[in-house]
């Protein structure tokens, strides 16, 4: 086949596997709004994908100190994520009824066993193994998780930035860990602020992206809170409960705590 007819093969529908994606919407009830719950979900679960993609990446790029490369990928990453955010709003024209009357039929599906989600929350420097108990030992969503969980965070490679700019960053920490508030960083980091090049850049561009985590926890919250109210979560999950304790949480403890001392 020459490339002219492996061009003329190629069409919109094909090149996009529309068949495919337009055919993986399976309601499993006759309710109008069941399709409005499956096409929001996968599409989170798509911007999911493409954000992980995006802050491997990024990891890549502030790890060989690649400036304008790491601002415009975290600029991608934020903008993304104000999609992520406002879809909730889409979400939020079901009312509890119509979401009622069909949620007996998700039995133990649950937005907890989001394995991607999970993915970005260790990528992002969550080290919590209590995850794991939505995902079977030898499982390729649980070895994706539990290789986030063990390679540098998002934050461990920023650190690694910060010493290819000349920073000296304190060293030795065990990535497998959570990251903890550190006096030590926080000195390096006002020395950065005080510098206000690209790496303060970067630095306020990481804050945008933890409270644009926050705003979604927050939103995810009170959607929940409008549908089902305090009721336990489909999969037998607490539901808005467990969504509160996640709340207020940052990803990154150094970059707010510096704030007192500018």
């Amino acid at each position: 086949m020459t490339s002219t007819d492996t061009q003329a093969a190629l069409s919109y529908t094909s090149y996009l596997a529309l068949d495919d994606l337009l055919a993986a919407q399976h309601p499993r009830s006759d309710e109008h709004d069941e399709l409005l719950f499956i096409v929001i979900h996968q599409v989170y679960e798509l911007w999911f994908k493409q954000i992980l993609h995006e802050v491997l990446h990024l990891q890549e790029c502030l790890e060989a100190g690649r400036t304008p490369h790491a601002i415009r990928t975290l600029r991608r990453v934020l903008t993304i994520l104000k999609v992520v955010v406002t879809q909730i709003d889409v979400l939020e024209t079901m009312t509890p009824s119509q979401f009622n009357s069909f949620r007996a039929r998700l039995d133990a599906s649950s937005g907890f066993q989001s394995a991607q989600f999970r993915e970005l929350e260790a990528v992002l420097g969550r080290r919590d193994e209590r995850v794991f108990a939505h995902y079977p030992e030898g499982g390729e969503a649980r070895a994706r998780i539990a290789a986030a969980m063990s390679r540098p965070s998002l934050y461990d490679s920023f650190i690694t930035y910060l010493s290819t700019q000349g920073y000296k960053v304190p060293d030795g920490r065990d990535v497998t860990l959570p990251a903890e508030p550190s006096p030590e960083m926080q000195e390096v980091l006002l020395d950065v602020y005080r510098d206000d090049k690209g790496a303060s850049v970067l630095a306020e561009h990481l804050v945008d992206f933890d409270e644009g985590m926050q705003e979604w926890r927050y939103r995810h919250v009170k959607m929940v809170e409008r549908t089902i109210g305090d009721k336990t979560g489909t999969g037998g999950s607490s539901g808005a409960a467990y969504l509160r304790s996640t709340l207020f949480k940052p990803m990154f403890a150094d970059l707010w705590a510096v704030r007192s001392h500018l």
